[in-house]
């Protein structure tokens, strides 16, 4: 057997223990040689290959163009891949089409030019590649894939609509354009250090970052760094969110809260010049009603001196509703909450209030109310005006008071029931409005405001209020305070 025969047998051995698949191709581009692996992949049988045009195994729609290139890769011949970074695809026997990857190798032999055609079949690459392309267009979010030299190699929809780019104009070239010129030399190094240590990282939280348009604006964005390892090798995922809205509504939120603070200061600024120029006037007048009333003496005619009671019932009940009305307004000045124990704030309530329960024989009990992070201040005022409210709005009989209080997983639940006067159904929506009164002076003292404080500390504690009443049997006033 002669030498050439031994080096073309052990050329045969070698292929055909190469267990990918491996196509020899002549100048002319017919098969010479093909593997038992080609066999397979391919579904033909060896002698069914060799001697046929290689085109044979090329899908339709590239083997027509397929014998030029073949001739442009003989008239420079050099070893080079096929099919990365494009679709290309083969053909089996019996006509099914599937994707590939070839590697070119030149061979030149005593019958001249001849190429070694690996063939890779991708099919399953493929399918996870469309598969993590589908999630990457469902992400609300851009989404930016770049490998280590920070070219951009995959981009979705959300992408191009944020940064106003065609898919060409952004795939292949350096992620650095849509990196405003100001921090471009600091991006470079950030990515220099992430590709040293890659792991999942958040950027622009807690800080301003920004990226640029195709129009040369720049808008804020945070950005997630996801590294992961493909065929091609190791790559980053950027997640990019535009939080330009949510900019607007923070600075929209911190001009509104700049504002808020300048009206609390002025309201505080009004409750000043009210306390100042309204009730002194109103103390001056009673010293006059007094000065008239001691020089007139016991003489004094009977209507004269019916109008000045009338007076001074008028000016000590301005004085009152002036005084509640600066109440009112600086309900939630305080703010700080504290630990408050509730059983000691109502008990301090109670014997503030033992004149009025004396003077009308009233039986208040109460339970076990534990201990809440409220505003102290407000609290004390919102027990003194219910409790008060539950003796003064009393019938006939002597007035009985049960306070209690429940746990939820917010706050305290407290109830405080009554069994006065009550409230008709259709007036119970009104009882919590400023100045809303049911009842006239003469029955009744009072400027409705009381109730009103009530539901604004109770809504200063972030919780609620509300009646259950029955007109003629009393009231059952209902509030949660949350802790938070």
């Amino acid at each position: 057997m002669s030498k050439a025969i031994l080096n073309e047998l052990s050329f045969q051995l070698m292929l055909d223990s190469t267990p990918g698949s491996l196509i020899l191709v002549n100048e002319d581009g017919y098969i010479v040689y093909v593997n038992r692996s080609t066999e397979n992949l391919f579904q033909y049988q060896r002698e069914e290959l060799i001697g046929q045009k290689i085109e044979l195994l090329i899908a339709a729609k590239f083997s027509g163009h397929h014998p030029e290139l073949r001739n442009g890769f003989f008239d420079k011949i050099q070893s080079r891949a096929m099919g990365k970074g494009r679709d290309l695809y083969a053909r089996k026997k019996g006509g099914e089409e599937f994707p590939v990857e070839i590697g070119l190798n030149p061979l030149i032999t005593v019958q001249g030019k001849m190429v070694i055609a690996s063939v890779i079949d991708i099919t399953e690459r493929k399918i996870s590649e469309d598969q993590f392309k589908m999630a990457v267009q469902s992400t609300p979010n851009g989404i930016v894939v770049i490998d280590k030299k920070g070219i951009i190699t995959m981009v979705n929809n959300q992408t191009l609509k944020m940064f106003g780019y065609s898919e060409e104009e952004l795939l292949g070239n350096s992620i650095d354009m849509l990196v405003p010129s100001s921090i471009k030399k600091q991006h470079v190094h950030y990515r220099n250090d992430f590709n040293e240590k890659p792991e999942m990282r958040s950027m622009g939280i807690g800080r301003d970052l920004y990226a640029l348009n195709k129009n040369g604006t720049e808008f804020p964005v945070e950005i997630g760094l996801s590294p992961f390892e493909s065929h091609s090798g190791s790559k980053v995922l950027a997640s990019i969110i535009d939080i330009t809205a949510r900019k607007k509504d923070e600075s929209d939120l911190q001009n509104y809260m700049e504002q808020l603070t300048i009206k609390n200061e002025e309201i505080k600024n009004f409750s000043y010049i009210v306390s100042h120029d309204l009730k002194e006037p109103v103390k001056s007048l009673n010293g006059i009603i007094k000065l008239l009333e001691f020089e007139l003496g016991k003489n004094v005619d009977n209507n004269i001196k019916e109008y000045l009671i009338h007076i001074n019932r008028s000016t000590t009940r301005m004085e009152r509703l002036i005084t509640d009305l600066l109440d009112y307004s600086k309900i939630g000045m305080e703010k700080t909450r504290s630990e408050v124990n509730c059983d000691l704030l109502v008990a301090s309530v109670l014997e503030d209030l033992s004149g009025l329960i004396q003077k009308n024989n009233a039986k208040i009990t109460v339970s076990k109310l534990g201990v809440i992070n409220a505003y102290e201040t407000e609290l004390r005022l919102l027990f003194q005006n219910l409790i008060n409210n539950a003796i003064k709005f009393r019938n006939s009989e002597n007035p009985t008071v049960q306070i209690t209080c429940n746990k939820d997983k917010n706050g305290l639940i407290f109830s405080i029931e009554d069994n006065g006067i009550g409230i008709a159904p259709e007036n119970q929506s009104k009882i919590f409005e400023i100045f809303s009164r049911l009842h006239s002076k003469d029955e009744f003292e009072g400027t409705g405001i009381g109730l009103a404080h009530c539901k604004k500390i109770v809504e200063l504690h972030n919780g609620w209020i509300k009646i259950e009443s029955e007109l003629g049997k009393g009231s059952k006033f209902t509030f949660c305070l949350n802790q938070s």
